[in-house]
């Protein structure tokens, strides 16, 4: 399939980071708007916040993890306002109108419901909320929509938000699939992954070493305190289970959790074949 690539406009209104951000793509009658929650009634008279869209509220859970509530407005402004009153947890919002009159009811529950659903399967961010219902629109209708849609994907990502990416999608394609790495020992622990744009993804039901050895630093053994007490870890036959498929920042930390030591990535990862890393790496 062709790719092409997009020229994105981002501007700061008050020319810091800290206030509000304007996204546009060339040639797209969307818009984006990231903003500070502390910000919103210092510009809710612009005319963005005038409009309906879908947005994303951005924060914490009680737990620390990333939390997002996707939802959708008819006035933009008072739609954020009584989030302000009632909801907690966000500490920003990113949302998307248009600069015409293209979207309406229909359509904004229609990109709520698909932003939902692609929020949910890329799993990056709790979503806790219902589902929302998705409205009958035409078959025109939903090609224009889905065009709208990977924009707004496109947007929020380039805006610090990948909560709509899938980990697959950030590793590079072979002819056919990514390739695939190993890291085992012979204490039986088993791992499988992929180098990532964002760093090493190893893929669910791998197995870890529990026993941390002396050499493995307390970053990295926090790290996987944390994955064991959020069930991304569970206990099994001796080892550590993944759960679901996780991302490390590099294959030496993926290594290193895996075999609970410290672990030099580029030579631990090898293909089935016996292939290091770092000899891949090197061509």
């Amino acid at each position: 399939m062709n790719t092409f690539g997009k020229t994105i406009r981002l501007f700061l209104v008050d020319g810091t980071t800290n206030g509000l951000t304007t996204a546009e793509l060339s040639n797209w009658t969307g818009i984006g708007i990231k903003v500070p929650r502390i910000k919103i009634r210092e510009y809710s008279n612009r005319w963005e916040f005038q409009k309906s869209g879908v947005y994303i509220l951005l924060g914490k859970g009680e737990n620390n993890e990333d939390t997002a509530y996707i939802g959708e407005a008819e006035i933009m402004a008072s739609r954020l306002s009584q989030h302000i009153a009632t909801t907690d947890f966000w500490n920003e919002v990113v949302f998307f109108g248009s600069k015409d009159k293209y979207l309406n009811k229909a359509s904004v529950k229609y990109l709520e419901n698909h932003l939902y659903n692609l929020a949910i399967n890329a799993g990056r961010y709790d979503i806790n909320q219902n589902i929302p219902t998705r409205p009958e629109l035409s078959e025109a209708e939903q090609a224009e929509l889905e065009e709208f849609l990977s924009n707004i994907k496109v947007l929020t990502a380039s805006l610090g938000y990948k909560i709509f990416e899938s980990l697959e999608e950030t590793v590079e394609q072979g002819e056919a699939t990514p390739q695939v790495f190993f890291c085992k020992n012979g204490a039986g622990a088993n791992s499988k992954g992929s180098p990532s744009t964002e760093g090493f993804i190893v893929y669910k039901d791998s197995l870890l070493m529990i026993a941390e050895q002396p050499s493995l630093t307390n970053s990295i053994s926090s790290e996987r305190g944390s994955m064991l007490q959020e069930g991304v870890l569970v206990v099994e036959d001796n080892f550590y289970r993944l759960t679901k498929d996780y991302i490390f920042t590099s294959s030496s930390r993926a290594a290193a959790a895996t075999l609970a030591r410290s672990a030099s990535g580029p030579l631990e990862w090898k293909t089935e074949g016996g292939i290091q890393l770092k000899t891949l790496e090197a061509l």
